[in-house]
């Protein structure tokens, strides 16, 4: 898994001169944000202004997503809470700036979040932020899906935005699944066509049920768009059980000898 790649990313990519440009300050938060993250709204706008600085200045988004940081990116992200069940644990995949994991982790308190980025620079900006707004709730873990499986504990929830195609997607998150868990992919409006194209794919990873939801009426406008793919008793599928059970051996002999 790589987080350098984003398809319909949040920002421009990193090379790009206008990574030099000086970014406008994110404009005050809509009506709705308040309803999103009640009594943490003061977090996300900290966020927000964190983004248009830090996170510009960095080369993790691009200038010109300064200016809609509110309603395609924190609040896009954060309605994805609508769709995650209370109590349980998630794994952000190619986090990049914390995208949808920090958002989702302002809006839901109760949820046990693991923001998973393999970019060191990227680690260290999600590190800083996670601290700088007390998300105790919160941990990040460098790493890409297929290495840290075996070492990683499996989560009830999946999520992603922009970061590959579906059917690639699902290779690298449904593993981190345990069984009858879930992956919530924030997608565009080709989500329908994604979807089909990756239904064989899907089957292989022991996904059993796929599923479009609409999510953020009256929040976003339009809506966002979920893919959610349900697996069953072997998330990943064959291949990915022996590959767990493997790295699983592999890490209890490095303990032992540690």
């Amino acid at each position: 898994m790589s987080g350098a790649a984003r398809a319909d990313g949040p920002g421009e990519p990193e090379d790009s001169p206008e990574a030099d440009e000086v970014a406008p300050v994110p404009g005050d938060p809509p009506p709705a944000a308040e309803r999103v993250f009640g009594d943490r709204l003061p977090d996300a706008v900290r966020y927000a202004e964190i983004l248009a600085e830090v996170a510009v200045a960095r080369g993790l988004i691009g200038p010109r997503e300064v200016p809609r940081l509110w309603e395609r990116h924190l609040l896009n992200c954060a309605v994805l809470a609508e769709a995650v069940p209370e109590r349980v644990s998630v794994c952000d995949v190619g986090s990049g700036a914390g995208l949808p994991g920090i958002p989702l982790a302002l809006a839901r308190p109760d949820l046990e979040i693991t923001l998973l980025e393999p970019l060191l620079r990227r680690t260290n900006f999600l590190q800083e932020v996670v601290e700088l707004l007390d998300l105790r709730h919160v941990t990040v873990l460098r790493g890409r899906a297929e290495e840290v499986m075996g070492s990683f504990k499996p989560v009830h929830v999946v999520t992603a935005r922009a970061v590959a195609p579906l059917d690639r997607l699902a290779s690298w998150g449904v593993p981190l699944l345990r069984p009858y868990g879930e992956m919530l992919a924030i997608k565009g409006s080709g989500a329908p066509e994604e979807l089909k194209a990756a239904r064989g794919a899907l089957g292989k990873l022991g996904v059993v049920e796929t599923s479009l939801l609409r999510v953020g009426e009256g929040v976003v406008d339009p809506p966002a768009t979920i893919v959610r793919v349900r697996v069953g008793e072997s998330p990943g599928g064959i291949r990915f059980a022996t590959k767990r059970a493997k790295a699983a051996r592999l890490e209890r002999g490095r303990r032992r000898r540690g």
